[in-house]
């Protein structure tokens, strides 16, 4: 069966997508030039979207995002949404590599697991969804900590004692301070043993379209196949798994099916 698709829907989205960080604020002739519709039909999509809320007319005939927006991204980033989109992405990252893997949300200086596949053999850590794990010695918490604004970051160090829960733990400030800095260089997070001796994990982030961390994804497993000698395959391949994975969950959450 073809799937029916409705063209006013998908247009009311193309107009929706016009907003950027540059243009704040669109009116009818925008919509003509970047659509190439006519005035009227310009006016009737514009009205509309007012009028369900997804616009608000800041003067005659000029619109800006309306507080729908707002509303739905709260929900959706709220953990249950985004766990569901994230769900299938994480079984089938688990399902290629044989390893765990778990996405996470970041909430009072820990990060929480929101969602979570296991391979059919045992692991060594048992993270569940609703989990909360320290952020200094993690490859998720890594991450979160790398994209705080640097005020957020300087707070966070105030408020926390970074203890050691293995040789490998980093605890002091200026060293982790250097770890996030090549984690924002990198674009990728590992524990290295740093929380449980034997268990190794890579993560990488996952940002909104306007850039902002939505949320970390990674593989996690024993540190003999995912780190050390002979392991070096094994972490590329699931380095190189999650970041295709991340790229593809942007381009399904940025992009309108047609």
């Amino acid at each position: 069966m073809v799937a029916q698709i409705n063209g006013s829907v998908v247009k009311a989205f193309e107009i929706l997508k016009l907003f950027n960080a540059d243009r704040t604020v669109i009116a009818a002739a925008d919509v003509m030039a970047e659509l190439g519709v006519n005035a009227v039909t310009a006016h009737r999509f514009l009205k509309t979207l007012e009028h369900v809320g997804a616009l608000i007319a800041v003067e005659r005939g000029r619109y800006r995002l309306g507080f729908l927006f707002a509303g739905l991204a709260e929900r959706l980033l709220d953990g249950g949404s985004l766990a569901g989109l994230l769900q299938p992405a994480l079984n089938a990252l688990t399902d290629r590599l044989g390893e765990a893997s778990m996405a996470t949300l970041f909430r009072s200086d820990k990060v929480v697991c929101i969602a979570r596949a296991v391979p059919d053999r045992p692991v060594l850590v048992d993270i569940r969804v609703g989990s909360e794990l320290e952020a200094w010695c993690t490859a998720h918490g890594k991450l979160w900590l790398a994209h705080l604004p640097e005020r957020e970051l300087d707070a966070y160090f105030k408020r926390v004692e970074t203890r050691a829960f293995t040789g490998a733990t980093i605890t002091g400030e200026d060293a982790l301070r250097a770890e996030l800095e090549k984690v924002r260089r990198d674009g990728f997070a590992e524990n290295r043993g740093e929380r449980e001796d034997t268990l190794h994990a890579v993560a990488v982030p996952l940002f909104s379209g306007s850039g902002r961390m939505i949320s970390g994804l990674s593989v996690f497993g024993p540190a003999a196949r995912l780190s050390g000698a002979g392991a070096g395959k094994a972490a590329g391949t699931a380095l190189a798994q999650l970041k295709a994975t991340v790229e593809n969950l942007r381009s399904s959450l940025a992009e309108p099916q047609r």
